[in-house]
């Protein structure tokens, strides 16, 4: 031993602690000095003389390792600097406060709460309060976040003289708060943990304070602001990826709850793998079957699948048994997706769907006893209809009673709805089925409308339901989407029963008009906003021409034609037919603009008035993303490139004509609802068929056509303005007659004027314009719609910046390739730009039309279409009459007009 005093003891442990607070700023310089301090303790080995010195110095390796992301590391060497403080019952202690953050993110929170405990003994004053900022991490991860806000409350204001500490007193506290939906007083707290970080050096923590506003924002439904922070949070967290990864899981989980699958999928696929890297365990399962819940959500079962069997395993190995079966659920929820359908079915495989069908009823029994009620009764509804299609009427029964014993009005409603069909009263089952859904908004009624369950939640980690008295407390701070990794989303799935009830009744009835009702209340459902009121018996449809509207189930495609003369219901066959041919027509068209060739369009096959007029492709550039491309590139100059370019063209003829027939021409489709010969269509899609350039369709050529995410406005028509509206132009870089373009809209109208092409510039036009045209470059990001994005002077603008807009044109014409694509993980929720601009529309209550292509259109091209285009919306006529007229005489295609195109505007 030494003695008291020794010289070189107080100089390795000044060294040491120094070290411990260098790990804060600099970790690496600290990890140098606690490696000096080592050495000359003669570490490793026995602690010998130098034991006090050699713990503290373990614990700066300890902290700086977890600073630099390695917290397996962090772990180990926080065991050693107990084991080397024997004797100094402080050091020990201080090590185990440290651990109790490591151990609870290496997916051990309930050990890091016993560890606390332990070191509680021995710490007094600032340590103990340091010892409160690291208990709350672990409490967070166990959904028990007003315990954590009253630590963190209590040790803040003891931590003046600490800024690391007093910095992590506000983060936490800050997380905390977010969780208990107290988004205010989150943001107060994070942002003033980033003024305290900065004003100490610690950029690292005011980084990551400012990288959790991404998940406040989206918390609290600001998807536009919480876009834009989590592309600020990727710069400031670039160079930690374990923090990083984090950041990105935590935003995707808002992301799902909002129905962005794709954007959150591609934010978990970067998560997962840098979470691992980082030995994040206690992240990683949770992150992981998020991923699963999108993939499902997507179509992809089997990644569904795959991954939540991962999952499954990394939380039984951590024994985080409340969590388990959530995973269960997803692997099942992907089976039944990829099961086959009685009675098509060979025997083997309806003996693997009735064991399913007993797997599914299992889960929901352990979902319920692990605190899970709401996800077992969903999980009992999915169990019920499986059994109703292998026949199995008294296990269906059965489940149907249990689920409708649930406290939640949707679940029960749901199961009462289901059994009134197996009675074969699809009346009643209808009635029981709105009344579900209206609980949801009723007040009072579904208490939850975030659709969570009041089972242990936590931010990547799971306590067992059987631990201690604080399980209530942690239940009813989960009232959060955000945090469930299961698919159900019951308010959903009752819509898409209602729907199937009413296409069985309309079988027997006749009665189409109760599937329109049904199809536009799923689609207000989906979109979360309060279904549509059913039309009184016998009341014609409200709309001027013709609707069209498409729904699905399963595989079988159906059209409802609405109009004067009533609504008629017509079998189209199998809907992945039809979205085959449309992905084929839209290849054709995308290749028939590459072959850069001049012919004689006399003798073109698409100018034949059967079909379609397409343009003439023997210009220079094309406004395709991605592709911009000198003419020399686009050009195919082989002697065959003239033949090749006319089996193109008749390829697509025929395509256009096979799907025409099947989805419009048909009997009882265009015929049926008393619509006049060329009056103006509207077109409601389902799935991929929203990126149908419908315009194309022998059936619409000529047509004023509108194709529209529901059916809303053209059931609830609202006047056209009464002045002249002001006409706002922009012309964006790269494109060489797109100033030519810009200059000539501003021309066409008496309110009509240029704009910069800047982002400030243009959002400002957004907000005053009645109709503004945009003239650049587009880009659609089919994995995530709301990344999509329009080319600016200054940097792209995102398809999510138009979110925050405090009012949208009555008009959009976006004059850039695949503008107007759009992907519709399921139906009214149709993303990308335009998109975003009739939803921003939506939530301010507005009817607003979105012109643009869905096919590549060439830059020489679209001036002379968009010229004839404005001159005919100056005169008065509506977007939809004005593009039809404008691409039949121009032989431009490849536009559409989204949203409300037949409502004129004021001439002038």
């Amino acid at each position: 031993m030494t003695s008291p005093g020794d010289p070189l003891d107080m100089d390795l442990l000044d060294r040491a602690e120094a070290a411990v607070r260098l790990s804060a700023t600099d970790p690496r310089l600290a990890l140098a000095e606690a490696r000096a301090v080592l050495d000359l303790a003669g570490w490793p080995g026995p602690a010998g003389a130098y034991g006090e010195a050699a713990s503290v110095a373990l614990r700066a390796t300890a902290l700086a390792a977890r600073e630099l992301g390695d917290l397996e590391l962090a772990g180990e060497r926080l065991e050693e600097a107990i084991a080397a403080g024997r004797g100094s019952p402080r050091r020990v202690a201080q090590a185990r406060m440290s651990l109790v953050t490591v151990r609870a993110q290496l997916g051990d929170p309930e050990g890091g709460l016993r560890l606390a405990e332990l070191a509680e003994r021995d710490l007094a004053g600032t340590d103990l309060a340091r010892l409160g900022v690291q208990r709350s991490v672990a409490l967070i991860l166990l959904g028990r976040h007003e315990e954590a806000v009253r630590h963190c409350g209590r040790a803040i204001g003891l931590l003046d003289d600490d800024p690391r500490f007093r910095a992590g007193g506000l983060l936490n506290r800050g997380l905390a708060h977010t969780y208990l939906e107290r988004y205010g007083e989150a943001e107060a707290d994070l942002a003033e943990c980033a003024r305290v970080a900065r004003s100490a050096g610690l950029e690292h923590v005011a980084m990551l304070a400012e990288g959790n506003l991404p998940f406040v924002a989206a918390r609290r439904g600001d998807i536009a602001a919480a876009f834009a922070r989590c592309r600020a949070a990727e710069t400031t967290l670039f160079g930690f990826p374990e923090r990083l990864a984090v950041m990105r899981t935590d935003f995707a989980e808002a992301l799902l709850a909002a129905r962005l699958t794709g954007e959150a999928r591609t934010l978990l696929e970067q998560a997962v793998p840098e979470l691992v890297a980082a030995g994040a365990q206690a992240a990683v399962p949770g992150a992981r079957l998020l991923l699963a819940q999108a993939a499902l959500l997507a179509g992809d079962a089997a990644l569904a699948a795959s991954t939540a069997r991962t999952a499954l395993t990394e939380l039984d190995a951590q024994g985080r048994t409340a969590w388990l079966p959530l995973a269960r659920e997803v692997v099942l929820r992907a089976r039944l997706a990829e099961a086959s359908t009685p009675p098509a079915a060979p025997a083997h495989e309806a003996a693997g769907a009735e064991s399913l069908v007993t797997d599914l009823i299992t889960c929901a029994d352990e979902l319920a006893a692990c605190g899970w009620p709401g996800a077992s009764a969903a999980l009992r509804l999915t169990a019920a209809a499986a059994a109703v299609r292998l026949g199995a009427i008294t296990h269906a029964r059965t489940q149907l009673d249990r689920a409708a014993a649930a406290t939640r009005p949707l679940v029960r409603w749901h199961a009462v709805a289901m059994r009134h069909r197996l009675d074969g009263d699809l009346d009643r089952a209808l009635e029981a089925a709105a009344r579900g859904i209206e609980a949801v908004h009723a007040p009072g009624g579904d208490a939850n409308p975030r659709g969570g369950d009041a089972g242990p939640r936590e931010r990547g980690a799971a306590r067992d339901t059987a631990q201690d008295t604080a399980r209530d407390t942690a239940q009813d701070a989960a009232q959060d989407v955000e945090l469930r990794v299961h698919a159900a989303r019951p308010a959903e799935d009752l819509a898409a029963l209602g729907l199937e009830i009413a296409l069985d009744r309309a079988r027997r009835t006749g009665d189409a008009r109760t599937v329109l009702d049904w199809a536009e209340r799923w689609r207000a459902v989906v979109r979360g906003a309060p279904a549509p009121a059913s039309a009184p018996p016998g009341v014609p449809p409200a709309g001027s021409g013709l609707l069209v509207e498409f729904v699905r189930r399963g595989d079988d495609l159906f059209a409802v034609t609405a109009g004067a003369g009533g609504c008629a219901l017509r079998s189209l066959g199998s809907y992945q037919a039809a979205v085959e041919a449309t992905v084929r027509i839209r290849y054709g068209l995308r290749r028939r603009a590459m072959l850069d060739t001049p012919r004689d369009t006399s003798r073109d096959t698409l100018r034949d008035p059967r079909h379609v007029t397409v343009p003439d492709t023997s210009r220079d550039t094309l406004r395709d993303p991605g592709h911009v491309t000198a003419p020399e590139t686009l050009r195919d100059t082989s002697p065959g490139a003239d033949a090749l370019s006319g089996a193109v063209d008749e390829g697509i003829a025929r395509e256009l004509c096979a799907l025409d027939h099947v989805l419009l021409s048909g009997p009882g489709t265009l015929t049926s609802a008393g619509s006049m010969p060329g009056g103006p269509v509207t077109v409601v899609p389902t799935g991929a068929l929203c990126t149908l350039p419908w315009p194309l369709l022998p059936s619409l050529r000529g047509r004023p056509v509108s194709v529209a995410a529901d059916a809303a406005a053209w059931l609830a028509p609202c006047r056209g303005s009464a002045g002249a509206p002001l006409v706002l132009s922009l012309a964006g870089p790269g494109l060489d007659h797109a100033a030519a373009e810009a200059d000539m809209v501003a021309a066409a109208h008496a309110r009509g004027r240029r704009v910069g092409a800047t982002r400030a510039e243009v959002l400002r036009a957004i907000e005053r314009a009645d109709v503004l045209h945009v003239a650049a470059h587009g880009m659609f990001s089919p994995r995530g719609p709301m990344l999509s994005q329009i080319t600016l002077d200054d940097g792209p603008l995102m398809a999510y910046d138009l979110l925050a807009a405090r009012r949208i044109p009555r008009l959009v014409v976006l004059s850039a390739c695949d503008a107007g694509m759009a992907h519709a993980p399921v139906d009214g929720a149709a993303l990308g730009l335009a998109g975003a601009f009739l939803d921003s529309a939506a939530r301010n209550g507005d009817a607003a039309c979105v012109v643009a292509g869905v096919v590549p259109v060439r830059d020489d091209e679209a001036p002379a279409l968009m010229t004839l285009f404005h001159t005919l919306l100056a005169e008065g006529r509506s977007p939809a009459e004005a593009l039809a007229r404008a691409a039949e005489k121009t032989a431009v295609p490849g536009f559409v007009c989204f949203g409300a195109g037949d409502k004129p505007f004021a001439a002038g």
